[in-house]
Parts: structure tokens; sequence; C-alpha cells
């Protein structure tokens, strides 16, 4: 799945937000792969990769969330020192800028798990 939608839910930023939002897509029945949070003053952005695009979309749609889409490249990397580098010195020799990203790993486990939005999506993709 190295290209795949993520979904940015504007929010409020107030106690509750996160848990509504996780809330309505576990009752969809959608899991939550990769997730970030930020806030800009009152107003927030939760960003989601998620392993059911359509039924998040449903979801969000039915309890009047707005959302944007954006596609980025989401991998699983081996969770050692110096992979992430490794990964951003190909995107960097291919002239791929990293514009954001967010990743996350259990101490201890095989692999970390990485979202990227791009410059060249496509390009992106295919390096390995």
């Amino acid at each position: 799945m190295p290209r795949t939608t993520q979904l940015t839910i504007s929010a409020e930023d107030r106690p509750g937000t996160l848990a509504r939002m996780a809330k309505i897509l576990g009752d969809s029945q959608v899991n939550i792969i990769a997730m970030n949070c930020a806030t800009f003053g009152v107003h927030g952005a939760i960003q989601v990769v998620v392993d059911d695009v359509d039924n998040a979309r449903k979801a969000l749609d039915r309890l009047r969330l707005p959302y944007t889409e954006q596609d980025v490249l989401y991998l699983e990397l081996k969770n050692v020192p110096g992979c992430l580098g490794e990964l951003a010195g190909k995107l960097a020799a291919q002239k791929i800028n990293v514009t954001a990203g967010y990743a996350a790993a259990i101490k201890g486990a095989d692999k970390a798990s990485v979202v990227l939005r791009v410059s060249d999506l496509e390009k992106a993709a295919r390096i390995h």
C-alpha cells in the first residue's frame, strides 16, 4: 500500500474532539492505521490513514464532519536506526520533496509506519 488516501478532518480544539472522531470511525468498523493531529488556535486538524476509506467518508459525511483528502505515501520500514534516512536520501536523489510527514514505531517492533506527503507521489511509490 505505498500510495494511499489520507483524510484530514477539520475540528475544534477542545476536549473530546479526537474521542468523537475515533468513535465515529470505530462504530463504522473503520480501523485507523496512522494518525496525526495538530491545533492552530481554536481549530485543529486530525489526519488519518484508514483501512476502509469509503466507509470512513460515509461516516464523516453522515455526521457532517468536514474533511479533505490527500494522496500520500504510506510505508512500513524496518524499525532500525538509519532506515528513514535511507528512504529520505533515495527520495532526495530523485528530486522528490517531502512536504509533510509523520511516523511511529513500537520499541522492539520489527516495523515502523511512515506517512509522507511528497512532491511526486507516482515516482516515490516506485522507490523502496
